[in-house]
């Protein structure tokens, strides 16, 4: 657990801003350098911008700075002049969410507008479609969206302005507002062409779900033929994205399968559905007509994306039909694919998005891990009753790990792995399942990773039998706690106002001890380093209570610069994460663990870049298996551990 304490903005040391630049790149992607070529921001070295030149050399003046170095740059919400290095900001990636907010504040100060027009602004700003100018427009229409409704609808010309054009992420930014400012015919009048309605049935997603249930016939109404592949295949993804009624969404979609233009969007979309929607005679019917195509497809063609999720689909037809039908096609299915595991990574969260399937003992099945988060990730299938000593043993491997696995030790407890994955890279791993049934856990052995990263691999003797009912193994590190609820700062706004004095500091304690802060932080000499040390937060923070349970609800909100993750890729697919405590001209040292014996040490002529993460090493969501009292108690022991 990561807590961040508060720091001047202009104390920013030892850190270096990566990705390589190339020629017209906007400053909406993250700030880079080659290695090597970054001094050391210092206070002492603010660098000096020519405010008094023309808009394109202010530009090009900003775009050469890293991000640490871009906010040494003096300035101010009290002179116009310094509005473009508040534009520069915002139009960075990299740059924690509170800064970001801060930026805004000024920039509506400055140009006499509102932090909503000003958000718009942003995102009309973004030209890159990579994956960081996604990520980017992802953040900033967040953003947008947590405006309250006044603030929108007092944009609202500004919005429908943006809906109306063609231009996205910006036309599903405006979209998203004025859904979420209840201005939906407003909304549906903008969309006059298909790209617009696109963007409207794109925006749904984003809102919250009262809001999408509300927008659900919207979405029916554009899966008719009358309309084109294009507007139908976005209503088909905002339909199966909303979460009630799965049974009336199964039997909306399945017709369509029928269609050949639609059919692989319809089986994604069908994925996207809870089984228990799935009616057992209709599915028997789609995974019959579906396997008849997949025998007639050539072998060499078995293997692209559209015919695995299809057959993927088959597969979750089959595990809502009566044992013996399943079987007989399950046969069949075996002999055209090999059964697919999509895993993704959650962003900020350090947690896998499927927390256990099933797989027939002795069977091949193929894992496919995307990474959709901004850290590098594994995956590591361990012995029952594993996964903690495969973790630490990983940590003992270190980064050149086994067989060219980082954190992956040669150990008899480990079945099979992937290499460490990128940001917004996946990777296949094809096994077969062990022959002995039983509880097999998987993991991510990236230092500190294994207290949240884990699943379950539940191995059966017949998996039909098992799908139809279904038995959740038990948590691998024996913890039984479950989710409790989503917290932010304002459901703590009345219990912030009382004393911390009578909360149970021990029960806190524990707390801090169960959510795995202290493998980071230290309390009186005791804990890990890698974050903050915690004995005197309330001082530092001049007993600001909603500011540290801020920190702790949202740990990306302001990130301590000395404990910003760098993410270094080198030359030969090697992947490092961790704090860099020292930079020069030959090497890089990052501490990658608080566990780490010693720091990793990477030579700049190896490195094939070099990416600063905009998110805390700390990961969100930390509180959400705690209740309110424990919450409350956790801040309780902070206060009582200062001297």
């Amino acid at each position: 657990m990561i807590l961040t304490a508060t720091m001047p903005l202009f104390s920013l040391k030892n850190l270096l801003a990566f990705l390589v630049v190339t020629a017209g790149v906007m400053p909406c992607v993250v700030t880079c350098v080659l290695p090597g070529a970054a001094a050391i921001a210092d206070d002492s070295q603010a660098p000096k911008i020519y405010l008094d030149k023309s808009p394109r050399v202010i530009q090009y003046q900003l775009k050469r700075l890293s991000d640490e170095r871009l906010l040494l740059v003096e300035r101010s919400s009290d002179d116009v002049k310094y509005v473009p290095i508040y534009q520069a900001i915002v139009g960075r990636l990299a740059i924690p969410s509170g800064i970001r907010e801060e930026s805004f504040q000024a920039l509506a100060t400055l140009n006499e507008t509102s932090v909503a027009a000003e958000i718009l602004q942003a995102v009309a700003a973004i030209k890159s479609s990579d994956s960081d100018g996604d990520r980017l427009a992802d953040y900033l229409i967040r953003d947008l969206l947590k405006q309250d409704g006044q603030a929108l609808v007092a944009i609202k010309e500004q919005l429908v302005e943006a809906a109306e054009s063609e231009d996205a992420p910006l036309n599903v930014a405006a979209m998203a507002a004025l859904l979420r400012a209840e201005q939906t015919e407003v909304a549906k009048a903008a969309a006059t062409d298909d790209s617009q309605r696109v963007a409207l049935l794109d925006a749904i997603e984003l809102l919250p779900k009262d809001q999408q249930q509300a927008l659900r016939s919207f979405a029916v109404a554009n899966l008719g033929g009358d309309q084109s592949d294009l507007v139908r295949k976005a209503a088909l993804h905002a339909l199966s994205k909303i979460a009630a009624d799965p049974a009336g969404t199964f039997e909306l979609l399945q017709p369509l399968l029928a269609e050949d233009t639609l059919r692989v969007e319809v089986a994604r979309a069908l994925l996207r559905v809870p089984s228990k929607g799935f009616d057992a005679a209709v599915s028997k019917a789609i995974a019959e007509k579906l396997l008849v195509m997949a025998e007639s497809t050539p072998a060499n063609q078995r293997t692209s994306d559209d015919f695995v999720d299809q057959m993927r689909l088959v597969d979750r037809c089959l595990s809502v039909l009566a044992s013996a039908d399943a079987k007989a096609m399950r046969t069949r299915l075996r002999d055209v694919y090999v059964r697919v595991i999509k895993i993704g990574t959650v962003e900020e969260e350090m947690r896998y998005d499927v927390p256990y399937f099933a797989v027939e003992a002795g069977r091949p099945v193929q894992i496919l891990l995307e990474n959709h988060d901004l850290m590098p990730h594994n995956l590591v299938f361990t012995t029952p009753g594993s996964l903690k000593s495969v973790a630490m043993a990983g940590l003992t491997a270190g980064p050149t790990g086994t067989d060219g696995l980082p954190y992956v030790p040669e150990s008899e407890a480990v079945l099979a792995a992937t290499k460490m994955i990128a940001p917004d890279q996946s990777i296949r791993l094809t096994i077969t399942a062990p022959d002995e049934p039983g509880e097999y856990p998987y993991v991510c052995t990236f230092p500190q990773h294994w207290y949240r990263m884990y699943g379950v691999m539940v191995v059966v003797e017949d998996l039909d039998a098992w799908n139809k009912n279904p038995v959740e193994p038990a948590n691998p590190l024996g913890s039984n706690r479950s989710f409790v609820q989503a917290w932010t700062v304002d459901d703590f706004k009345a219990e912030l106002q009382e004393s911390l004095a009578s909360r149970d500091a021990a029960a806190g304690e524990k707390v801090f001890n169960e959510a795995s802060c202290v493998a980071c932080h230290e309390i009186k000499n005791a804990g890990g380093a890698v974050g903050p040390e915690l004995t005197e937060i309330f001082k530092k923070w001049k007993g600001n209570k909603q500011g540290i349970l801020r920190e702790i609800l949202d740990p990306s909100h302001q990130i301590d610069p000395k404990y910003v993750t760098q993410t270094v890729l080198t030359i030969e697919g090697q992947t490092y994460s961790g704090i860099v405590v020292q930079e020069d001209d030959e090497t890089i040292t990052l501490l990658t663990s608080p566990d780490a014996k010693e720091p990793t040490i990477v030579l700049q002529d190896e490195i094939e870049f070099i990416k600063r993460s905009p998110t805390s090493l700390m990961p969100k969501a930390l509180m959400d298996q705690f209740s309110k009292e424990e919450v409350l108690d956790l801040m309780g022991y902070l206060q009582s551990v200062a001297p």
